[in-house]
């Protein structure tokens, strides 16, 4: 792509979501959503793949649909109760369905469906801003339009924990099962949002780290379903070694940083009297947690199958800058000793 055109799309995303998060007024929340998602389709569709571009064309209907309800919503707000603000969604109805609608627009289950689908036919590059940069904006309307529905938040963040876990189990793509990660994470992070909004950003924070490492490592490796992991000792022995620990930090295993969010909401969900919804959310992280632990086997406990002895698969150097990879692994392993500190700043 022309990096002309491709600085005119970064910027016009960048513009989207700083407009969504400075506007108080529905009408420009919209504008920059519709930014956002014009934006990035172009990057989407850039390989002109027929796979790539069913993605864009599946990614472009959800996110028209959403912001159409969205829209709809706002203005049956105003004419209800005279307000274009933001923070003033006082009525049931337009509350309800703005928050089904941003569900959708991040793909909370059982809103999910397009997800896993879209992301399948992107390369790695794109997917990684399609699971990260794309939240933001969906997620700060979400932070200010709380308190909502409470019920309709706790069963939206159940659901796809339950759905992100249950649907990564039987896939081989790597990408699907980034998708369904991602899944259970914005589960996690709806699951808390009404009780402690600072333990929200906490965990997209930390799920962003942790995101950002395992796609670049995928990257690296130029891998795309788990039976090219196998050839992954013979490219990159040091980061074959430590991707385990990357795999199993998103799966929330301690001494991990992924720890540290699952503990916080655990813990806050307790306070509140939900020890049922706790006790559902960490099952549920068990079925998350069985799919890294397949990855995990499959890229460091089997040797792929060579014809001859010794061979390794051909292949050219990466061109990949790796010191972004390295301090992302850095800190998706070692952060969990400096919860105290994230927490404190992120109360004060």
């Amino acid at each position: 792509m022309n990096p002309y055109i491709l600085a005119t799309l970064l910027f016009g995303m960048g513009l989207g979501t700083t407009i969504t998060f400075a506007s108080s007024h529905w009408l420009l929340a919209w504008m920059g959503l519709e930014m956002n998602t014009l934006a990035i389709i172009p990057l989407m569709a850039q390989h002109h793949h027929p796979r790539a571009v069913e993605a864009t064309t599946k990614y472009f209907l959800t996110q028209a649909t959403a912001a159409a309800t969205l829209l709809f919503a706002s203005v049956t707000n105003a004419w209800l109760t005279g307000q274009w603000e933001i923070q003033q969604i006082t009525h049931p109805l337009p509350s309800t369905m703005i928050t089904l609608a941003l569900a959708l627009k991040i793909g909370l289950a059982p809103l999910h469906a397009w997800l896993p689908e879209v992301l399948q036919g992107l390369d790695l590059t794109t997917g990684l801003v399609l699971s990260t940069w794309q939240k933001l904006a969906p997620f700060a309307l979400i932070l200010q339009l709380q308190p909502s529905s409470s019920t309709l938040l706790i069963i939206l963040g159940l659901t796809s924990t339950l759905i992100g876990g249950w649907g990564g189990l039987n896939q081989t793509q790597l990408r699907k099962i980034l998708a369904y990660s991602s899944i259970a994470h914005l589960g996690w992070m709806i699951l808390i949002l009404q009780f402690s909004p600072s333990i929200t950003l906490l965990t997209l924070l930390t799920y962003f780290i942790m995101t950002f490492s395992t796609f670049l490592a995928f990257k690296l490796n130029d891998s795309t379903n788990i039976n090219t992991l196998a050839t992954s000792w013979a490219k990159a022995p040091a980061l074959t070694a430590l991707m385990p620990l990357i795999l199993l930090s998103l799966g929330g295993l301690p001494p991990l940083t992924g720890f540290m969010p699952k503990w916080l909401i655990l813990q806050e969900l307790t306070k509140q009297g939900l020890a049922p919804t706790a006790t559902l959310a960490a099952l549920s992280a068990l079925l998350s947690l069985y799919f890294y632990l397949r990855l995990s086997y499959a890229m460091t406990l089997t040797i792929s199958p060579n014809n001859l002895t010794g061979s390794t698969p051909w292949r050219l150097p990466s061109t990949q800058l790796t010191y972004p990879l390295a301090t992302s692994t850095a800190m998706t392993i070692c952060l969990l000793p400096l919860t105290p500190a994230i927490s404190a700043l992120l109360t004060s």
